[in-house]
């Protein structure tokens, strides 16, 4: 956790930006291979072809890109690795600006149809040139060469949160409150963060798969709880084999971690004396379960998979089960282990909007506002779209800096 006070020594992305000659930019082929969004049950969105600032030397110098008096300068993100297949899948379609002939990933031909793409008004632009011009950018007319380039760091949700408070990144992906990663008050983050929220995670608990194909397919909060306390530790005490409980959690400091602590065993900073190893990202803790006998963890719902079977949960009487065609999923909204996925980006002082984004922030992040966003970026990765009323009223914060109106009817 971090505290409040001021961190000296460090180079403000805000303040200076690097030029380094020619942004490498990530292709279509930064989606992971996928054709319809990316990253599926069980599979992963790479890291990003691209660096960020705050990874490139020093020798920046300031600098005005423009559209307009618009700075067109590269859009960084950085943070949670539950957070990361969403947003590097938008980034790498937004990096293509793919024309609306190219049915697999924007627009329609006569071979398939993009989810999402008709309820926009069926654009005739460029993918990134549709979004972009809504907030004052000139189109480029130019397949891979977008009215500004983006790129997505992959770290932790903590790190994602303090990287765009301190000005160091324009969005912080992060998979938990920023109040809970970073210990602030309500209060404060209200006064220096947007939150930006563009889907949901029905958080899984998963299993590894000797101890789901043994009948380990449910079991209670309370279990759950006792098995991360260590209070219980042999899988035999709960129906299953004679086989030692390996408990895996997600590294301090992740918002997985965070959220899971919250919603499981009631505080940010419960104590976890049961678990045996931590992993730093989702990614290695889905290896981790596949390669491991008798293993437990909590995760994002993105990777899971076969060899990383979610269980259902029962909580008080109500068993949410992880298929979405149960009565009661771990999709649903009351499932007590839901969380909001955030893009926090910082509060620029002086906006006339009342301290919101700048143009390439809000245009970047109202792409994921709208059915096709919701479709391919948020569902196509195994995540929960936002209900209406919620998308709504996320696009009403980006609105007042667009040239046209964005809410939907």
């Amino acid at each position: 956790m971090s505290d409040d006070s001021d961190r000296n020594g460090r180079v403000s992305r805000r303040t200076f930006i690097a030029t380094t000659g020619t942004v490498g930019i990530a292709g279509l082929a930064g989606c992971g291979g996928q054709s319809s969004g990316g990253g599926g049950e069980g599979e992963s969105t790479p890291e990003s072809t691209t660096e960020t600032e705050s990874d490139m030397g020093g020798g920046s110098t300031e600098t005005e890109s423009s559209s307009g008096s618009m700075s067109t300068s590269l859009l960084s993100a950085e943070g949670s690795s539950t957070v990361y297949p969403i947003s590097n899948t938008g980034s790498a379609y937004w990096n293509s600006n793919a024309p609306p002939s190219d049915g697999e990933y924007w627009g329609s031909n006569s071979e398939s149809t993009v989810p999402g793409w008709e309820q926009l008004g069926q654009p005739d632009m460029l993918l990134a040139d549709y979004f972009a011009q809504k907030f004052g950018f000139e189109p480029t007319e130019t397949r891979s060469n977008p009215p500004f380039p983006t790129t997505v760091g992959l770290s932790h949700s903590g790190t994602g949160c303090e990287a765009v408070t301190e000005g160091l990144v324009d969005i912080g992906n992060s998979s938990g409150p920023i109040t809970a990663e970073l210990g602030w008050s309500e209060q404060k983050a209200q006064n220096t963060v947007v939150d930006n929220v563009v889907g949901r995670d029905g958080q899984p608990v998963v299993v590894s798969k000797d101890i789901y194909d043994a009948g380990i397919t449910q079991l209670t909060g309370e279990e759950i709880r006792q098995i991360y306390q260590d209070e219980v530790t042999n899988w035999s005490e709960l129906g299953g084999p004679d086989k030692e409980i390996y408990a895996i959690g997600r590294a301090e400091g992740s918002g997985t971690d965070t959220s899971f602590r919250l919603n499981m065993l009631g505080g940010a900073d419960a104590p976890m004396p049961g678990v045996d190893t931590r992993f730093g990202q989702n990614q290695q803790v889905a290896q981790a379960v596949a390669q491991n006998e008798g293993a437990i963890a909590y995760m994002a719902l993105a990777f899971t998979g076969p060899q990383v079977r979610p269980i259902a949960i029962n909580f008080e009487g109500t068993v949410y089960k992880p298929n979405k065609d149960a009565e009661n999923t771990i999709y649903d909204s009351d499932y007590p282990l839901n969380r909001d996925l955030h893009m926090y980006t910082l509060i620029q002082e002086g906006n006339p909007n009342g301290g919101g984004y700048d143009a390439r922030e809000a245009a970047f992040i109202n792409m994921f506002l709208n059915e096709f966003g919701q479709t391919v970026f948020v569902e196509g990765n195994n995540y929960i779209p936002l209900p209406t009323k919620d998308l709504r009223s996320m696009k009403e914060k980006v609105s007042a800096l667009a040239t046209e109106d964005l809410i939907m009817p």
